[in-house]
C-alpha cells in the first residue's frame, strides 16, 4: 500500500506537462487555420467586388472611374477601407474587344491585428457595352 501511494505522488505533475505539450502543437495549429480563412475570406471578397466594378465600369455611359468607385464602395461595405486604398481601373484589348480591368491591391495582416502581412492583387474583368 505505500508504494502505491508514492507512485501516486510522483505522477503528480504529468498532467500540467501533458498539457503544455499539446497546447505548443495546437496554438499555432489554430492560429495557422484562421490565418489561412482570413486571407482567404479578403481575397474572395476583393475578387468580388472587383468583378462587380469592371461589369458596372462597362455598361453604357459608365468609364473606369465609375468602376473604381463601385469597387471602393463595394470593399467598404463588406470588409474595411483601408482594404479599398490601391483601386485602379483601364480599358484593355482582348482579342479586339474592349475589356474593362479593375485591379484591387490589398496587405492582410496577422490574423488582422497589424504586423507583417499577405500581399493580395486581384483583377476582375468585364467586356464593354457598346452602343449600336
Amino acid at each position: 500500500m505505500l508504494r502505491c501511494r508514492g507512485r501516486a505522488r510522483t505522477q503528480g505533475g504529468a498532467a500540467v506537462v501533458d498539457f503544455v505539450l499539446v497546447v505548443v502543437v495546437l496554438v499555432p495549429l489554430v492560429l495557422g487555420v484562421l490565418q489561412v480563412s482570413l486571407v482567404l475570406l479578403v481575397r474572395n471578397t476583393l475578387t468580388a467586388a472587383a468583378s462587380d466594378g469592371a461589369r458596372y465600369a462597362a455598361t453604357v455611359g459608365r468609364g473606369p472611374s465609375d468602376g473604381v468607385a463601385r469597387t471602393r464602395d463595394q470593399i467598404a461595405g463588406a470588409l474595411a477601407a483601408r482594404f479599398a486604398d490601391d483601386v485602379s481601373a483601364r480599358v484593355v484589348s482582348v482579342d479586339g474587344a474592349p475589356t474593362v480591368v479593375v485591379t484591387v491591391r490589398a496587405s492582410v495582416p496577422a490574423l488582422g491585428l497589424g504586423g507583417p502581412g499577405v500581399d493580395l492583387e486581384v483583377a476582375g474583368h468585364a467586356v464593354q457595352e457598346l452602343q449600336p
